[in-house]
């Protein structure tokens, strides 16, 4: 396992990290959830990623009894506030002071530590001031309850004005984690340069597409049973259908199959190796519902491709890449 550097900061992180977001509490039973976390620290895996509104808490849980035991100071935990969770009332949403303040002691109970080393804005907040948000943020730090500041999702004027105030209260915001994969590349044109500019990585998540980049979803057959576009519980079913299961997008992902091959790589491989190639890229977030899937994609760790073959990638997907950077956005109203 790779390390990299997490922003412009001292905090390396594995370059292929655990999360649990559509798994631990929902899709998989805690025993099973309990040996993929164990199979990751085999691998080498050394941060893991949660938040507060995976399956309502619960994954949080999950996570925490999985790593009972293991050296903290080992570990890099991740984990997030925004999203409505409890009971769901008026004030349980959002990146209110009062939110953020209950938001992280609830957190810090379930995974069972003193502290997170990276605590992230879930999506922004258009109904809380900025300044109120980051303040509380920066008091999180100065009292050892957060080591440091992240976001998901933002746009780049968003990260730049946050990133204006964290530096003028003292604080570090080191990273972003946006969706980015092969078919869904919005980051690129704004985000990207942005951070780069910022000193921001980005901590990406479905490298994957949520399972379509893996190949199992075939031009002209049944969805496979028990796959992701069939679990409406989990949720992501409806994503997937709209935005991946056409002909055209399967026809294209079908021709990166001789490419994986080509190098000795599964398509899962191909996926997630295609998103570290980007040096903007801090790490990959990769979940699993069975222990052997987490040592499969951690072969991507390392693994280098050349131009070549990244142009043989933009040639095989054509057209399909969505780009358009407005679709880096959150709720204009919070979600209750």
């Amino acid at each position: 396992m790779e390390h990299r550097y997490l922003g412009n900061s001292g905090l390396k992180i594995s370059e292929i990290t655990y999360g649990n977001w559509l798994t631990h509490g929902s899709q998989v039973e805690n025993d099973t959830a309990t040996k993929c976390v164990h199979a990751a620290l085999d691998a080498g895996i050394s941060t893991f990623d949660t938040a507060d509104v995976y399956a309502n808490t619960v994954a949080e849980q999950v996570l925490g009894d999985a790593l009972k035991g293991q050296r903290r100071e080992s570990l890099e935990i991740f984990t997030k506030v925004y999203f409505p969770t409890g009971p769901k009332g008026h004030n349980d949403t959002g990146l209110s002071r009062k939110h953020i303040m209950e938001s992280i002691n609830g957190s810090l109970s379930r995974l069972g530590t003193d502290y997170v080393d990276l605590y992230q804005a879930h999506r922004y907040d258009y109904e809380t001031p900025l300044e109120e948000t980051m303040q509380a943020f920066a008091d999180l730090v100065r009292a050892g309850k957060v080591l440091y500041i992240g976001v998901s999702e933002w746009n780049a004027d968003q990260l730049r004005a946050a990133h204006h105030l964290a530096r003028d209260l003292g604080i570090q915001l080191v990273s972003n984690q946006p969706q980015y994969n092969m078919l869904w590349r919005v980051i690129e044109s704004q985000v990207v340069p942005t951070s780069r500019e910022l000193g921001i990585s980005q901590v990406v998540w479905s490298p994957i597409a949520q399972g379509v980049l893996t190949g199992k979803y075939k031009l002209g057959q049944p969805v496979p049973e028990g796959s992701r576009a069939t679990d409406e519980k989990g949720g992501g079913a409806e994503s997937i259908k709209n935005r991946y299961l056409n002909d055209e997008t399967l026809t294209a992902v079908a021709k990166l199959e001789p490419i994986a091959a080509d190098l000795g790589l599964t398509m899962a491989q191909l996926a997630i190796a295609w998103v570290l190639a980007n040096d903007n890229v801090a790490t990959a977030l990769v979940g699993a519902s069975r222990p052997e899937q987490v040592e499969s994609n951690v072969a991507a760790s390392g693994v280098k491709l050349d131009a070549e073959v990244l142009a043989r990638i933009d040639d095989a997907l054509g057209d399909r890449p969505v780009t358009d950077p407005s679709k880096t956005k959150s709720p204009e109203t919070r979600i209750v």
